[in-house]
């Protein structure tokens, strides 16, 4: 997989009076975002987190608006960025990017640059409250805003186990679904499940005692996807956020989940060729042009320095697109 590399003046994390890179979440493939939409003067920050990668945007004179629907990530990124929200060119809105009409955006508003950092912060993951971690104590929560339905613990008690190894065997590739699924619920029905150690056990049971952090890592991103509906949430926003790009602007999304990727990776497949009819027939009766051109035609992944000093980096994979002027 393709790599910026420090000849091409990529860094994995610039610091500044205005926004530490450690305040609230480390940006991931900083350089690169900023090489890809080098150009835009307006940037589209879908997943503001704590505004890294637009604290970066701003620095450089490009106007931002920003969407998270984590609310404490709101308040977070405002109170780094607010010399640039009292000058008017920086905006936050609360708001979810697959469904960006409801998140206060005018309906002919565009911009040069849009950006979907599809990952889970950092302070997200350090917060225990939050329940991201399987660290020992922490509750089953895993929400991402206030408009996810329910949480992990919910889902893990609620859903029925055929869906739930459907759900295991989806969004973990695990080759051992349905044993987990029926593991889970046998113990539910013993005591529900509360914390991480709940989840952290089944997972043991089912994998034996060498089992460590890698597997608990897949079947909590597992369960955190389907609390956060992210698949079909990423599925949704897709053409709208293309819709929102001004003729020559770049979308940029990074991804860390194989399902993400496949997604994004279709999508501008699909959107950079001429004709998309099944191969079968005769005569083409969809739009017969391309949309725009893909620009990475592989996925760009952190260097071996931004993973030494952000191991959250390593999944990380990069892909952009560029609307046809």
């Amino acid at each position: 997989m393709p790599r910026l590399s420090a000849t091409n003046g990529v860094s994995p994390v610039r610091t500044s009076p205005s926004g530490r890179a450690g305040a609230y979440h480390v940006p991931v493939l900083l350089r690169e975002v900023e090489t890809l939409l080098a150009n835009a003067t307006t940037v589209l920050d879908c997943t503001l987190g704590g505004g890294g990668h637009s604290s970066m945007f701003l620095e450089r004179g490009t106007r931002v608006t920003g969407i998270d629907r984590d609310p404490r990530a709101l308040t977070a990124a405002r109170e780094r960025l607010a010399e640039f929200e009292r000058i008017g060119r920086f905006r936050a809105l609360l708001g979810n990017y697959a469904e960006l009409d409801r998140a206060g955006l005018a309906d002919v508003e565009k911009f040069d640059g849009i950006l979907l950092d599809l990952g889970v912060s950092s302070h997200q993951f350090d917060d225990l409250t939050r329940g991201f971690t399987f660290r020992e104590g922490a509750p089953l929560d895993m929400r991402m805003g206030e408009d996810a339905g329910v949480d992990a613990a919910e889902l893990l008690n609620t859903i029925d186990e055929v869906d739930l190894s459907a759900l295991l065997r989806a969004y973990a590739d695990e080759p051992r679904a349905g044993r987990m699924a029926r593991e889970i619920t046998r113990r539910r029905e013993r005591r529900p499940f509360a914390t991480a150690d709940d989840l952290v056990d089944a997972i043991r049971a089912v994998l034996g005692p060498r089992s460590g952090a890698p597997d608990f890592a897949r079947i909590f991103q597992a369960v955190r996807i389907a609390v956060n509906d992210e698949l079909a949430g990423l599925e949704r926003a897709l053409p709208s956020v293309r819709d929102r790009l001004t003729p020559g602007g770049v979308l940029a999304i990074i991804s860390y989940h194989s399902g993400e990727d496949r997604l994004v990776k279709q999508a501008f497949r699909d959107w950079s060729t001429a004709c998309i009819c099944p191969p079968k027939q005769m005569i083409c009766t969809c739009r017969g042009v391309a949309l725009g051109e893909t620009i990475t035609r592989r996925p760009i992944c952190a260097g071996e320095e931004e993973i030494a000093g952000n191991a959250r980096a390593r999944s990380a994979k990069l892909r952009a697109w560029r609307h046809g002027t």
